[in-house]
């Protein structure tokens, strides 16, 4: 498991926390967002283009806080699932990061395709 930030950094519904992966071999971004009290991590590329999805580095809610959106092309993510609610996503899903929170921490897990940065 890789800290990524202490749990209080990530609010109900608030700014996300970004932090360096390695996708496919590519450098990236994941992110990290707390909705319905839960810790939700997934890799920063929208499904439609990929292309990072925040509006200003962590800001990845719409307005009302119900979905995370793309800023680009304004693609509809649900946050506790990263599966497309609408717009050009289209069926499509976010990358889902395995994140945990152990003693008000929280970690993330790598797999075959998200791994630690490289750099």
């Amino acid at each position: 498991m890789i800290p990524i930030c202490a749990s209080d950094e990530v609010h109900e519904g608030g700014n996300g926390v970004r932090f360096p992966v390695t996708a496919g071999g590519e450098d990236a971004v994941g992110f990290i967002v707390r909705h319905q009290g839960v810790v939700r991590g997934f890799l920063n590329r929208c499904a439609h283009v990929p292309i990072e999805l925040d509006w200003n580095p962590g800001v990845f809610f719409e307005s009302s806080g119900a979905y995370l959106m793309c800023s680009t092309h304004g693609a509809l993510y649900i946050p506790s699932t990263g599966k497309c609610a609408g717009g050009p996503c289209r069926g499509g899903s976010l990358r889902t990061i395995t994140v945990i929170e152990i003693d008000n921490q929280v970690f993330w897990q790598p797999d075959d395709y998200i791994r630690p940065a490289l750099a």
